[in-house]
């Protein structure tokens, strides 16, 4: 998987906030970048975590792919 769906799945699972929840969603969807949420205040610690988890953890890729699989909006 690609560093924006790794990035979005651990917020998604490391966050009981539903905000943060409904962010990640968005990041997975493309509907906002990874540059906007840097540079918003409120969620530049957030996405700053979550690339150095993403750094030094190993991600379980069957956990990432349902995540993805269950969010990802598809158009046809």
């Amino acid at each position: 998987m690609d560093k924006v769906t790794c990035i979005a799945f651990i917020m998604y699972q490391s966050s009981q906030n539903q905000e943060v929840k409904e962010i990640a969603i968005r990041l997975l969807n493309g509907d906002i970048s990874m540059l906007e949420l840097k540079k918003d205040p409120t969620t530049q610690p957030i996405i700053t975590n979550a690339e150095q988890i993403v750094k030094k953890l190993k991600i379980n890729r069957q956990l990432l792919q349902r995540f993805a699989e269950e969010f990802m909006m598809v158009e046809a």
